[in-house]
């Protein structure tokens, strides 16, 4: 029987057991009155009835509703996903360190409810909506939801390039060294820079277009802050003296670009403390300094431990200085470094004792510019104005020449007066970037020849016609291909 209908009945009842008794006047009234007050709840709990009914039909639309866009946005929510897979952003672990909060948070945030009493108006909620839904979505709306959600994940997984912002900036920092005569040296009294590394930045900065006398920052960057200087964006390129290896490569979040300069490990001493001493490996017991950081200690260790000898390690953060100071028998580190120290003791007269370098080269040491891993066209910039350098001198190509060069040779042609594809959209290199990069610094053998030598190469004779080096490139790994050496250019078309 319908609640209603037998509260009525019962109320029937009473008022017909009141009209038929005898009595008290105000009695019947009180009666009255409880007649009213359970009419008025009756209405009240009817009306309560009649709401959670509506509320439960609509929880039940809303879920039929709800499932429907939620393929939708599974849809979208995959696209997105597959955007930032694609745009190299997220790692897997990431993904699932968010679904996993995510899920946390849905469930302290969800709430369970049971009404078996409503179940019909539930379930008639979730017909309507489910039909409703059905002639609303299409496949065509889950397609575009995903394709949405694909695009907005590529947008989102994508950095800007590095380049965009150089130039949104208006000039490039360059991470480098100012105390190593011949790649990177700060002179305080001229205020000069000079080295292979300067050449390189400059010339970075002058293919993308700009001045690369006033619009280039130089920071130095430590053997143990570079990386750190490169990853926080504190600097755009990193070209100090920095050796490729796998683990830098691949732990570091580093993109390692050209070579400019391939190096090996070598060992100065201080020959007054170890007379007689002309090969490395008379050095069993001498006291070596080492620089914190960098990858000369590994290659000590292991030359050492392979030819069974004992050594002295002297860690510092200042090798060269504690060479000097008679700290150590002998300092290591790359064959570039060791010809620049000896070279400024000997021009300050600051050691007073007599030095020499070893002739055994005891590891590789390909030094090289770097840049932030998954800024492509960047690196491409980076290694390609290196490249061009090269291709320049191979073609005889140089600051001198390349404005009467014959560009009737397809070489040439492209070297000085193609994109070649360099840049991005919203900063393209110009066709003549690389005449820029000649005006600037020249090719690589006059870049060479300024770093080393006496500055009167002519770009195009040949690593024997370079005078009055500090390190002499004829025979060595840094000579062209064509010379015997690994200084190499893929081809530029």
């Amino acid at each position: 029987m319908n609640y209603r209908i037998s509260i009525i009945l019962s109320l029937m009842i009473i008022s017909v057991s009141l009209s038929g008794c005898t009595g008290n006047q105000s009695e019947i009234d009180d009666k009255n009155s409880e007649i009213s007050e359970l009419e008025e709840r009756i209405d009240n709990l009817e009306l309560e009835i009649t709401n959670k009914q509506l509320e439960s039909w609509q929880e039940g639309y809303n879920e039929a509703t709800n499932n429907s866009q939620y393929n939708i946005q599974l849809s979208y929510d995959q696209g997105y996903l597959d955007g930032l897979d694609e745009g190299s952003l997220y790692s897997d672990e990431d993904l699932a360190l968010a679904y996993e909060q995510g899920y946390q948070d849905g469930l302290s945030n969800s709430d369970s409810y049971t009404y078996n009493d409503l179940m019909n108006s539930y379930d008639q909620g979730f017909i309507d909506g489910v039909d409703y839904m059905n002639n609303s979505n299409s496949d065509e709306d889950l397609a575009l939801a995903y394709e949405q959600g694909y695009i907005d994940g590529i947008s989102d997984g994508v950095t800007v390039s590095t380049l965009d912002t150089i130039m949104d900036r208006g000039h490039l920092i360059c991470g480098i060294k100012e105390n190593q005569y011949g790649m990177g040296y700060y002179n305080y009294e001229t205020g000069e820079r000079s080295g292979l590394d300067i050449s390189y930045c400059k010339a970075i900065a002058s293919a993308i277009g700009l001045d690369s006398e006033t619009d280039i920052e130089y920071i130095q960057a430590s053997g143990t802050n570079r990386f750190d200087l490169l990853l926080d964006g504190t600097i755009d390129v990193l070209i100090r003296t920095t050796t490729w290896t796998t683990s830098r490569d691949t732990s570091l979040d580093a993109d390692f670009g050209a070579i400019n300069f391939y190096d090996g490990q070598g060992i100065l001493i201080n020959t007054d403390d170890l007379p007689n001493v002309t090969s490395a490996l008379q050095l069993d017991g001498a006291s070596i300094c080492v620089a914190s950081g960098s990858t000369s200690a590994g290659n000590i260790a292991d030359f050492f431990n392979e030819n069974n000898m004992d050594y002295v390690e002297v860690d510092t953060w200042n090798d060269g200085a504690d060479f000097r100071d008679g700290y150590c028998d002998a300092v290591t580190g790359d064959l570039s470094s060791l010809v620049s120290m000896k070279w400024q003791f000997e021009e300050e007269g600051s050691a007073d004792f007599e030095m020499a370098i070893m002739p055994e080269i005891i590891s590789k040491e390909p030094l090289a510019s770097v840049t932030r891993d998954h800024d492509s066209e960047w690196n491409e910039i980076v290694s390609w104005v290196w490249y061009g350098m090269i291709t320049a001198e191979e073609l005889g190509i140089t600051s001198s020449n390349y404005q009467n060069a014959d560009t009737s040779n397809p070489a040439i042609y492209r070297l000085l007066n193609s994109n070649l594809g360099l840049g991005t959209d919203s900063n393209p290199l110009s066709n003549t970037w690389f005449q820029n990069v000649l005006e600037a610094v020249g090719n690589y053998g006059e870049a060479y020849d300024d770093a080393f030598c006496d500055g009167t190469y002519d770009g195009y004779s040949g690593s024997d016609d370079m005078s009055g080096c500090l390190m002499s490139r004829s025979g060595t790994l840094n000579a062209l291909v064509s010379e015997g050496g690994l200084q190499y250019s893929p081809p530029m078309r």
